[in-house]
Parts: structure tokens; C-alpha cells; sequence
């Protein structure tokens, strides 16, 4: 018989089957085991990345964030709170064209300062409130839009005082006595030059 003749070789044979089939296994567990640690690693990786990501974004929108609060701050300093020679004209102005508007002329406008105490001392940047007084008369209705203008102004103008008073007759007449305060920038004082030529 065939397996006889050829025994050598049918035992070599299933030898090298075994040892085939142990290898395949072996190295498929082992195979499969790498991709699987592999695969951890991608994830793991992935995550990572996504993590890395969202850190970024946040960064992003904080940056923008912290950019936009530095815009607004350096817009209110710089035009809002600006300098007197830079805005009191501009308020002046505003407050005739409002008068015009409603028909309530301010015919004269008083003016009084306070300069920031502790900004004089150190010598640094301060602001100083001017408050800006006047009186008009008009109707309830005419007085009602000149407040209103008032708060939806651009200026930065805080009303600080209203005083009303009529006759009481209907359709007569009312006075308005108005005190605005606003903020002025006041830039460094530079101390005095001392000559030291002796």
C-alpha cells in the first residue's frame, strides 16, 4: 500500500502540516492581537486629536472673545470717553440738533468739572465728569421725546437730574430743568522739564 511504500514522506508531510497549522494559528492570534493593539492605538489617537481639537476651538473662540472685549474697550476709551477737544463739540452739537428735533431750544447750557483726585496725584490717564446743565419749556409731549433722544444718543450721557414744573393748566406750558453727566479721557500730565544747566 501507498502508505507504506511512501511513509517517510506522508510523516514528513504531517509534520510540516502540523507545524504549518500551529504557525497560521499562532501568528493569526498574534496577528490579531497587533491589529487589535493597533487599532486601540488609532482610536486612542483619534481621541486625542478630537481632544486637541475642542482645545483648539475653545482657544480660538477665547481669543475672539478676548479680541472683541479689547475692540470694545479701545472704542469706548478712544471715542466714547475721548478726550474733551475730541467730544465736547460733538455733544454741544448733538444736544442742539435734539432741541431742534423736539423744538426745544436750550438757550443757554451751564458747564462745571470734576476732574479724578487720585489719577492728578500719580501723574497717569484719569477722567474728569463734566456735568452740563440747562432748562427748556415745551409740552408733556415735546419734553417726552427729548428725554428719549436722549437715552438712545450715541454720546455717552448719563441723565443725572429731571426737574419738572407746570402751571397745571392743561396744555400749558411745562419747564424742564435737565443735568447731564458725562466722562471725559484726561490724558497724562507730563511733569515740568528741569533745566540742570548750572
Amino acid at each position: 500500500m501507498i502508505w507504506r511504500e511512501h511513509r517517510i514522506l506522508l510523516i514528513v508531510l504531517g509534520v510540516l502540516f502540523i507545524a504549518n497549522a500551529i504557525f497560521f494559528f499562532t501568528y493569526r492570534v498574534q496577528y490579531e492581537s497587533r491589529l487589535q493593539a493597533l487599532d486601540s492605538r488609532l482610536q486612542q489617537a483619534e481621541d486625542e486629536l478630537q481632544r486637541a481639537r475642542n482645545k483648539r476651538t475653545a482657544a480660538e473662540q477665547q481669543l475672539a472673545s478676548y479680541n472683541k472685549v479689547q475692540a470694545d474697550l479701545l472704542n469706548l476709551y478712544n471715542n466714547t470717553w475721548a478726550t474733551k477737544p475730541q467730544r465736547l463739540t460733538a455733544l454741544i452739537n448733538e444736544l442742539k440738533r435734539m432741541g431742534a428735533v423736539t423744538q426745544l431750544d436750550p438757550n443757554s447750557m451751564s458747564f462745571s468739572q470734576v476732574q479724578d483726585s487720585q489719577s492728578q496725584k500719580t501723574g497717569g490717564v484719569g477722567t474728569s465728569t463734566v456735568t452740563i446743565t440747562f432748562t427748556v419749556q415745551g409740552t408733556y409731549q415735546q419734553i417726552r421725546r427729548l428725554i428719549n433722544l436722549l437715552e438712545l444718543s450715541g454720546q455717552f450721557v448719563i441723565i443725572d437730574a429731571i426737574y419738572l414744573s407746570g402751571s397745571g393748566e392743561p396744555n400749558a406750558n411745562l419747564t424742564l430743568n435737565l443735568r447731564l453727566k458725562t466722562l471725559f479721557r484726561e490724558l497724562p500730565r507730563t511733569p515740568p522739564v528741569v533745566n540742570k544747566e548750572m
